[in-house]
């Protein structure tokens, strides 16, 4: 019974909610980013980051990879997220996620989820990532380093993690997205022939600059791009932090000397001694004139800047008020997420409610259903029993009327049969009298006579007794 509940709540939650944004923590044992290699020329990760508050994550939506990312615990930033080009969208509805396995391994959550959904149930949650209210009021805004604009449907969802996630502050945001857009769609695609092999790394370098005290703001963002294909190249671009308008491109070579000492991103065809150096030009040529428009739009906005110095003093003293309604704002937010979270918790005691009772009236049409079944299907067994009962019953009464038939008329036959017989048994009996009487008369003489004999005896006897006592013998000489 609860496990028929239990499937049918977990089909009601899936045809409610049917996506479901992952992000898998690596393990140690596993070789680079597991099913996230895919993401990396040949499926070799960049060599280097061996530092142990490094963390591998395989940024998954919809039980798919997306792309991937090496995650510094230290700074609470990633370093990098390696991805592919799939096609430029329209960003969608901002739906930020964070990563429960980054605080605490031992938990059996193995996805992201939403922040206040795991409040109190995550052990040190916030110790080693960055929250959503480490950017409340702060400044700075959550800039992804995979722009969500450069991806589309799932894989644009998969983008919305704080695991993907620096702090820039809004100008910097916007031009660093600007930037990374025109240079991928615009000098990098078109010169690639086979635009699935292009594979991309955007990175931050963190800096002693702490958010709250926690989250690093990186000091310089890089892009590295390789098209791994016959006539394969790479090259890298910096954007410094206090420069947020510059934009310098450099070799792959150059660029690992920026980051951690022993990097090396990529190797086979991307590698420094194996590229096509007419693309590579092509592809350099190509983001120069992208940076020259851009210092020309700078140029004209400057002049606008000069212009406009009393809108720079009248934000100054908004800048308070501001901050204030950021504040207000994010408590507003906080507040909608609490009650569409305990909305959430009612509908779920009520659908709960609901499917017990539809369950329980299930079992009980079953039940009923049955039980009309079991008596339908005797009714034919019980009329056969009934028949056979009867016909039976019928032949018994037959039998004992042909037994008191019989015996009704054996009375008069036998003595019939006796009446008939006596003449016979009388005149068979005749002999057999006549001897006995025969056998009865010789039987008395016999014993008249011997009756006689044995009289005669003893009178004799008697008298040779008293003759030998009272008579005395004579002598010899009479």
């Amino acid at each position: 019974e609860w496990t028929m509940k239990t499937s049918i709540v977990f089909l009601l939650c899936i045809s409610v909610f049917p996506g479901f944004s992952q992000g898998r923590v690596v393990r140690e044992d596993e070789t680079g980013f597991a099913e996230c290699n895919v993401f990396f020329p040949g499926q070799v990760p960049p060599e280097g980051f061996t530092e142990p508050f490094h963390v591998k994550i395989c940024q998954q939506y919809n039980k798919e990879p997306r792309f991937a990312t090496l995650y510094s615990t230290k700074d609470k930033i990633p370093l990098y997220s390696a991805f592919k080009f799939t096609k430029p969208a329209q960003s969608e509805e901002e739906n930020w996620l964070v990563e429960p396995q980054i605080d605490d391994p031992e938990n059996d959550l193995h996805e992201m989820v939403h922040e206040a959904d795991i409040i109190g149930t995550v052990a040190n949650l916030g110790a080693n990532q960055a929250l959503t209210s480490d950017y409340v009021g702060s400044g700075y805004e959550r800039g992804l380093l995979n722009p969500s604009f450069l991806n589309e449907k799932d894989f644009q969802m998969a983008t919305y993690t704080l695991t993907n996630a620096v702090p820039l502050s809004p100008a910097l945001s916007k031009s660093w997205h600007r930037d990374i857009g025109k240079v991928v769609e615009q000098a990098l695609i078109p010169h690639c022939s086979k635009k699935d092999h292009l594979y991309l790394f955007a990175g931050a370098i963190p800096s002693s600059v702490r958010v709250k005290g926690k989250v690093s703001v990186p000091e310089s963002l890089w892009l590295a791009a390789c098209c791994d294909a016959p006539e394969g190249w790479s090259l890298g671009l910096v954007k410094k932090i206090k420069h947020e308008n510059s934009l310098v491109d450099l070799t792959v070579g150059e660029l690992e000397k920026q980051l951690l000492a022993g990097v090396h991103l990529f190797k086979g065809t991307c590698g420094e001694d194996k590229q096509n150096q007419k693309k590579k030009e092509a592809v350099l040529q190509a983001v120069s004139q992208i940076r020259s428009g851009e210092q020309a739009g700078t140029t004209d906005n400057q002049e606008t800047k000069d212009s406009g110095w009393v809108r720079k003093v009248a934000g100054i003293i908004a800048t308070p008020f501001i901050k204030i309604l950021e504040l207000l704002i994010g408590i507003f937010v906080e507040l909608v997420k609490f009650i569409f979270y305990f909305l959430w918790l009612v509908v779920k005691r009520v659908c709960g409610t609901v499917l017990d009772g539809l369950y329980s009236l299930w079992s009980g049409l079953v039940s009923y259903l049955k039980a009309v079944s079991m008596v339908l299907i005797s009714i034919p067994y019980d009329v056969g029993r009934v028949i056979i009962n009867i016909f039976l019953g019928f032949l018994q009464i037959v039998q004992d009327v042909v037994s008191l038939t019989y015996r009704i008329l054996s009375i008069p036959v036998g003595f019939v049969l006796h009446l008939a017989a006596f003449p016979y048994h009388s005149i068979c009996a005749i002999p057999s009298v006549l001897k006995d009487m025969a056998a009865g008369i010789w039987g008395t003489f016999s014993l008249v006579i011997d009756a006689t004999a044995a009289v005669l005896h003893g009178f004799y006897y008697l008298a040779s007794h008293v003759v030998k006592r009272f008579v005395p013998k004579g002598s010899s000489d009479d």
